[in-house]
């Protein structure tokens, strides 16, 4: 979601944004190394990510609206390497463990097998967040203007709108869901500096499917993938990735817009 609405709104192809995962998840393990509260954990993540997302767009991606998307690329890809080998070099190339918080400890019966606890409150803790960044664009003066540039940046300048000072806070709650993404998912894989390269490529696949800019789309598209990934595991795991490459393909060749984008939208 943090990454369809970058994409969406500031037509950035932001190749940075597997190590804002990757760094919200490290944030989140500093602060319950100091705390040992996973609440405090999250809103670290969310927080740092926050702020770094502020940082980096005022000092550089700002500068990068305008120019062509290959510029857009290789300088958000030099901001994931520098990120990447800034963990690298102050927390090692090791794994790095985030405990599974105490109210998300053991196993849950569901009728037909046991699943670990936790996982089934990440699913509302996903569905709370989903609800925050619901009302937060559909609800409020911020995303109705973001939701029009959209649609029409053009327009909105010309109605006396600083779409521009908007889209600092855009990127900064792009790189904030990222961060908070990277923490709730740290104690079901490992935390390592290359954790976010593999989310970063089906985050991709996600909006690619869903429709660029589209809420409903990257909501819709997430399910369709981690299926995709869930159901293909279970029968060849190592055809899992190829066959939702190939759904992408299949989106793009007979729905080029995505399921839910709109035809013509940058």
């Amino acid at each position: 979601m943090g990454l369809t609405i970058i994409f969406g709104a500031l037509g950035v192809v932001n190749f940075a944004h597997g190590s804002f995962y990757a760094l919200g998840a490290y944030a989140g393990f500093v602060a319950y190394d100091k705390t040992h509260s996973f609440l405090a954990a999250m809103a670290a993540g969310a927080l740092a990510l926050l702020v770094t997302g502020i940082v980096i767009e005022r000092g550089l991606i700002r500068l990068y609206y305008n120019r062509p998307k290959e510029d857009q690329i290789l300088v958000t890809f030099g901001v994931a390497i520098i990120l990447v080998e800034a963990l690298r070099t102050g927390f090692g190339g090791l794994a790095q463990a985030l405990p599974v918080p105490s109210w998300g400890a053991g196993a849950v019966y569901l009728g037909l097998t046991y699943y670990p606890t936790y996982r089934v409150e990440v699913l509302g803790i996903v569905a709370a967040t989903l609800v925050v960044l619901y009302l937060v664009l559909y609800r409020t003066r911020l995303g109705l203007i973001v939701r029009a540039g959209i649609e029409d940046q053009l327009m909105v300048n010309m109605l006396g709108i600083n779409v521009t000072r908007t889209f600092l806070t855009v990127f900064g709650l792009g790189a904030m869901a990222a961060g908070f993404a990277g923490v709730i998912n740290g104690p079901i894989v490992t935390v390592t500096p290359d954790m976010g390269a593999d989310v970063l490529v089906q985050s991709f696949v996600v909006i690619v499917i869903g429709g660029v800019g589209s809420f409903w789309g990257a909501l819709v598209g997430g399910l369709i993938a981690g299926e995709i990934l869930s159901l293909t595991a279970m029968i060849k795991p190592a055809y899992s990735q190829v066959m939702l490459f190939a759904a992408m393909a299949l989106v793009l060749i007979f729905r080029p817009q995505g399921l839910f984008g709109v035809q013509g939208r940058q």
